[in-house]
């Protein structure tokens, strides 16, 4: 990047309900300064999060109060959420917009961006290569979603997670079972070690396991393991509805002796496999608590409701959190932030944008006219 003031960067307010994160921070609102570029930031935009307006005016940035005006003056627009179908049609025609946006639940705002010749960047989309993984915005959002879960059941539970010995008697420890050891069921591992439980843990891939067992964390059913089970991504493959019966059927009983589980099975583009019935939901002790992180594409568990936590019969809470990350918006933003930040600086050559459609990493994340 030169010292030009070529490109203009918009971060503006997110307007999604319970969204509290902003897609830039003043720390790296200042990076973009510092490298010529123009930053403009929405009054307010920061503040849910904990960032003042006087701290992205102290880095360099413009506080303008219009929404539109800042729209309309941008060449990049920053955002955690995707722009309205309204605030689309105020972005400035052949700017690019970087966003979480699913192509197909968001297909009227890909259709209203597209007719503005603007390129849209979907943080869902970023390719899991070495080069992009700076910008992998799904695993540093995910660290946030483990953490808070492990405290979310630990908070929830009726019980303390580490062994407690006192004038009164020892407490045994509780016993976690993460379901699902991506970036967030590690993140709920080391949690809930850190704060003393038992912790098991299952994933169908085979390079879990490691990892799991590096953790600390005892690895349970490893006869269902596969090599086969993820894809060139790294992500878990969708199985075959046999497999899911077995390993449900496998997994029962550790359901069963979980006080409190955590569930992060997840394909991506696929409703989430349901890997927790509504019987071995039953056959769960009292007092046992389930929060269910794939609760917003179908939940692992069969009775998870999204956005709710509600007991059933037996009494066993059930937690279906939704926007996990956005529940700590701080530090959510801090890394979403860096992950926009190096999104823009790849895209950024010489003081211009510079989208070149073959290039992998560009070619992944665009999403035009309801597709990828």
């Amino acid at each position: 990047m030169t010292t030009q003031n070529s490109v203009t960067v918009a971060v503006p307010r997110e307007t999604r309900p319970g969204e509290l994160r902003v897609a830039l921070v003043p720390a790296d609102a200042g990076r973009l300064v510092k490298a010529g570029l123009t930053v403009k930031v929405q009054a307010g935009a920061g503040t849910a999060a904990h960032y003042t307006d006087a701290a992205y005016e102290k880095a360099g940035a413009t506080v303008v109060a219009d929404a539109a005006s800042l729209l309309g003056s941008a060449d990049a627009v920053l955002k955690v959420q995707p722009p309205t179908v309204e605030e689309a049609g105020q972005i400035k025609q052949g700017a690019v917009v970087i966003c979480f946006l699913q192509p197909v639940a968001d297909a009227a705002v890909v259709q209203a961006l597209t007719a503005r010749n603007i390129t849209a960047m979907s943080m869902n989309l970023v390719p899991r290569t070495t080069r992009a993984q700076v910008m992998d915005a799904l695993s540093s959002q995910a660290t946030v979603s483990g953490y808070r879960a492990a405290l979310l059941g630990a908070q929830t539970l009726p019980k303390f997670l580490p062994m407690l010995t006192t004038a009164a008697g020892t407490i045994p420890p509780a016993t976690v079972f993460v379901i699902g050891a991506g970036v967030a069921g590690l993140q709920a591992i080391a949690t809930s070690r850190r704060l003393g439980a038992n912790v098991r843990a299952f994933d169908i891939r085979d390079a879990a396991r490691e990892e799991v067992l590096s953790l600390g964390a005892t690895f349970v059913a490893a006869d269902l393991v596969s090599k086969d089970a993820q894809d060139a991504g790294g992500y878990a493959k969708e199985q075959s509805e046999d497999a899911k019966k077995a390993t449900a059927a496998a997994l029962a009983r550790h359901v069963a002796e979980s006080d409190c589980l955590i569930l992060s099975a997840s394909v991506p583009g696929k409703k989430a496999p349901t890997l927790v019935t509504a019987e071995m939901v039953a056959a769960m002790k009292h007092g046992a608590v389930i929060v269910d992180l794939a609760a917003e594409q179908g939940g692992n568990c069969a009775i998870t409701k999204p956005g709710e936590t509600y007991v059933t019969d037996n009494f066993v809470t059930v937690c279906g959190p939704v926007n996990v990350a956005s529940s700590m918006p701080t530090h959510a933003s801090v890394l979403y932030s860096k992950n926009t930040l190096s999104v823009l600086q790849y895209v950024v050559k010489d003081g211009a944008l510079a989208l070149n459609p073959e290039d992998e990493i560009v070619k992944a994340m665009s999403v035009k006219g309801g597709a990828q």
